[in-house]
Parts: structure tokens; sequence; C-alpha cells
């Protein structure tokens, strides 16, 4: 695996990128689950209430607020140890069952708790690959995670890849950024978190609908939810890995080089 390169990148670290570049480019949730129940996913759409998108929306923004509030803020800043992948799965597998014991009106109480889980899962694995989570653009960066690996209806595949999602939330990001510290979020930055979680909310909910399509199907139950609940949560676990080996990569050379060879290995 040789890949033109202006510096002097080590074959390890070519690896990394080309197993990273693999994982964020990998097949949507929607396919995931449905390589797993056997069944075309027209079919549960077709299940969901008519309204349902946009009440879907809604219920993603408020999961995604809750779990910024919450979910980060008591770990340990200890780079490089080791994730904890299996527990968190373990978690998301009982409010998966929870959830699909008593099916989609259980969504608003489920999904916060399951966004949090996985926000701390992305969290510990930022931690694994040398991040601070104690530093403000690791925190967003865990966000980010959550707008990786779903397409929307009008995506094509010039508008789908990993660097040009990064690219459509840079802009929100950067505000984020500026105006949030790493201890508290001020009163007067509230409005430009809300704005960066409804730009990340608008990708994340249509997986939400995916996953919620899946549990749509009869008979999926209890047990259906929490296998659902492990696919979901292994899908951003493996965003998350990719998303920062690639941002570690980026550290040590550059982000202009780093994204040349992740394009170059992409087509």
């Amino acid at each position: 695996m040789n890949y033109i390169s202006t510096i002097n990148i080590t074959e390890a670290h070519q690896k990394e990128l080309y197993d990273a570049q693999q994982l964020l480019e990998n097949p949507s949730i929607a396919a995931k689950i449905t390589n797993l129940i056997g069944k075309p996913f027209e079919f549960g759409l077709e299940m969901l209430p008519s309204d349902w998108t946009s009440k879907i929306t809604d219920i993603t923004q408020m999961a995604l607020l809750k779990a910024t509030d919450t979910a980060i803020y008591t770990m340990k800043d200890v780079p490089e140890e080791a994730p904890s992948n299996w527990w968190h799965k373990i978690g998301v597998a009982v409010s998966g069952g929870v959830g699909g014991f008593f099916g989609l009106p259980a969504l608003a109480l489920e999904l916060p708790i399951s966004t949090t889980i996985m926000l701390r899962s992305i969290a510990d694995i930022a931690r694994a690959e040398g991040e601070s989570i104690n530093d403000i653009n690791t925190k967003l960066a865990c966000l980010e995670v959550f707008a990786l690996g779903g397409e929307s209806k009008t995506d094509d595949a010039t508008e789908s890849g990993y660097y040009v999602v990064r690219t459509a939330l840079a802009r929100s990001v950067s505000e984020a950024a500026e105006y949030i510290t790493a201890k508290t979020i001020a009163e007067e930055s509230a409005p430009i978190l809300a704005r960066l979680i409804a730009n990340i909310a608008e990708r994340f909910s249509i997986q939400i609908t995916e996953k919620m399509a899946a549990q749509a199907v009869p008979a999926i139950g209890a047990a259906g939810g929490a296998i659902i609940n492990t696919i979901f949560i292994d899908h951003f676990q493996d965003m998350a890995k990719g998303h920062f080996v690639v941002r570690k990569l980026e550290r040590l050379y550059g982000k202009d080089e780093i994204k040349r060879l992740y394009d170059e290995m992409r087509s």
C-alpha cells in the first residue's frame, strides 16, 4: 500500500489512514440493519406515521442537547486509555430493548439515553486516539461523529464523503469553539451551540428514522430493539474510530496532506 506523498508519512500511518477511510465510507446503518432483519427497508418506513419525520428531527435535537450536557463531563482525561466499547454496547442494547418493548412512542425517552451512552463511547474512542476530552475542540469533534456515515436522500456520491460533511459543519463548529469554554457553556453561546446541533441533527435524524423503521417491523420487539441498537452504536463506534484516527494523523502531518491521501485512497 504505497501512495504518493509529499511528506514522509510512515507505512504504518498509511495503513491506519486506509483502515480509517474504509470505516468512514462504510455502508449505511440502513444497509446493515436490512442485512440483519432480512426485510426490505421500505416496508418499515411505510409503518411509520406520516408526520414521524418532523417528530424525529425534534426528538433528535433534544437528545443531542441532553447528551452534550451529561455525557463527557464526568470522564477522566486520560489520553490513549483503551476504550470500553463493549460496556457501552451493553448499555445501548438495554435501552434499545426497553424501546423495542414499548414501540415507537418510547423513542422520546429511549433516544436521549442511548445518545448519551453513544456520545460517551465516542469520547472514549477519542481519548484512546490521544485527544484530550477536556478540550472543547475534542468535545465538538465528538458531536460531529453523529453526522458521519449517513446519507440523505438528496446526497450524491460527491456530497456524502467524510471530508465533505466536515467541511459543511466547519463554520458552525468553529463558531461554537470560539464561544464555548472547556468548562462551561456561557449563556450567550447557547444559540451558537444549538445551531451546530441542528446541523448535526439534520443528518443524524435520517439515521434515527432508519433505526425506527427497522423497529417498526412487526415482531421486532424488545430483543430486536436491543440488536438494532447494538448495530447502531457499533456503526458510530466505527465512525468515531475513523474520525479520530484521521484527526490524529492531521495533527502529525497536516490536514491538507492527509485529506489528499484520503481522497487518493477513496478514488
